[in-house]
């Protein structure tokens, strides 16, 4: 439900590494008197830079930024002590990392295929401090607490791996090398070695050819 009109509208930023995407998601937000974009940033240290001097009061994060990465931000947001409460959305699935949000500190995740009709409804939500999930990751979620699972122990193997082996493990299905992920993630290559070498063995995998093999098929999946 849209807020009383009389009271100020929340502040919105959104932090998308796409221009195109933004300018979209911004008017389709102007529309409603409710809501207002504070700013729109497009990678990690722009959105920290904005949240210190616009104050908002939910910020709209997309998993893959120019550079860092939305769940690194997330954490980051949260270790300041930041008040804006976050919601995600992505053109991923929510089978890995709806959880992952959850836990990193996001009231809410949204894929962009779903964010054409309900996005306004899960920033709405996530405002009032409520969780936003889609009704079939939220079943998923209950039949694991219920299980007494938690994250590392699904069905599917990538989710063993890590926050960060998970962001080199797309990167890698992203056609990156290993010194294009060492330069985008601020680490040295043999930084990237281990996060390989950790991979391999949570994947039950010893070839690097088939290690890339499975984190192209991970990344066209999850599209």
């Amino acid at each position: 439900m849209p807020r009383n009109e009389t009271a100020k509208p929340a502040r919105v930023l959104i932090v998308d590494d796409h221009p195109a995407v933004r300018e979209a998601l911004a008017l389709r937000i102007s529309r409603n008197a409710d809501l207002l974009v504070c700013g729109e940033a497009s990678d990690l240290a722009e959105a920290l830079q904005l949240i210190s001097e616009t104050k908002p009061d939910v910020a709209v994060i997309d998993i893959s930024l120019k550079t860092g990465n939305g769940l690194d931000l997330i954490k980051r947001i949260k270790a300041r002590g930041e008040t804006v409460r976050m919601l995600v959305w992505s053109m991923y699935q929510e089978s890995l990392y709806a959880e992952r949000v959850l836990q990193a500190g996001a009231l809410g995740y949204i894929t962009k295929e779903q964010a054409t009709d309900k996005i306004v409804d899960a920033i709405r939500r996530v405002l009032e401090g409520k969780i936003y999930l889609s009704e079939a990751m939220t079943e998923k979620l209950l039949i694991r607490i219920q299980a007494g699972s938690v994250l590392g122990q699904g069905h599917r193997p990538e989710e063993r791996l890590s926050d960060r082996e998970l962001e080199v493990f797309q990167l890698i299905g992203s056609s990156f090398d290993t010194q294009e992920i060492a330069t985008r993630l601020k680490v040295s290559p043999k930084t990237v070695e281990t996060y390989r070498f950790r991979m391999k063995e949570k994947l039950n995998i010893t070839d690097s050819k088939e290690l890339f093999r499975r984190a192209l098929h991970w990344v066209e999946e999850n599209h």
